[in-house]
């Protein structure tokens, strides 16, 4: 069988991007682990490793400044779909996101923008629910303090 080859799918702008260079570094029924490069350099961050919670329905990164030292964690709200005859995964992205800073401050971001591809037909009534859904699950981890049980897939990997 073929490597998995994922797609990062974004609904405001409408983009599909294969991330070619991302490593596969675990993968199992349900979570996948990966290390990147940015793909456009930001001054901020240069790389990191993300977490694919597939049953969850969000995927959490840990983004590295240049210098080894940790930016954030960021977490996104995601909307897995997988092919088993092509052997790939599309992730796409329902634009609600969380940030947590490295000295423990939670922000949640782009609701705006969540609210704008629904009243853009771009996102079903069902995907806004369930983005909702997975939201206050991935909050309600954060403010339980269990979000390390998140962070311990990445931490453990060394990553």
């Amino acid at each position: 069988m073929s490597p998995l080859t994922l797609y990062r799918r974004r609904l405001i702008p409408d983009e599909c991007i294969l991330l070619k260079d991302d490593e596969i570094v675990r993968q199992n029924d349900s979570l996948i682990v990966t290390k990147w490069n940015t793909l456009n350099p930001k001054a901020q961050f240069q790389y990191g490793a993300s977490c694919y919670f597939l049953k969850e329905g969000f995927k959490v990164s840990k983004f590295y400044r240049s210098d080894g030292s940790l930016f954030c964690w960021y977490c996104d709200i995601m909307q897995y779909d997988f092919d088993a005859a092509a052997n790939t995964l599309m992730a796409t992205d329902l634009l609600a996101d969380v940030i947590i800073l490295p000295d423990g401050t939670v922000k949640v971001v782009d609701l705006d923008e969540l609210t704008d591809a629904f009243e853009q037909g771009v996102l079903s009534a069902a995907a806004l629910k369930a983005a909702l859904r997975q939201l206050n699950h991935l909050l309600s981890l954060i403010y339980e303090n269990q979000f390390h049980l998140l962070q311990n897939e990445l931490d453990s990997l060394g990553l």
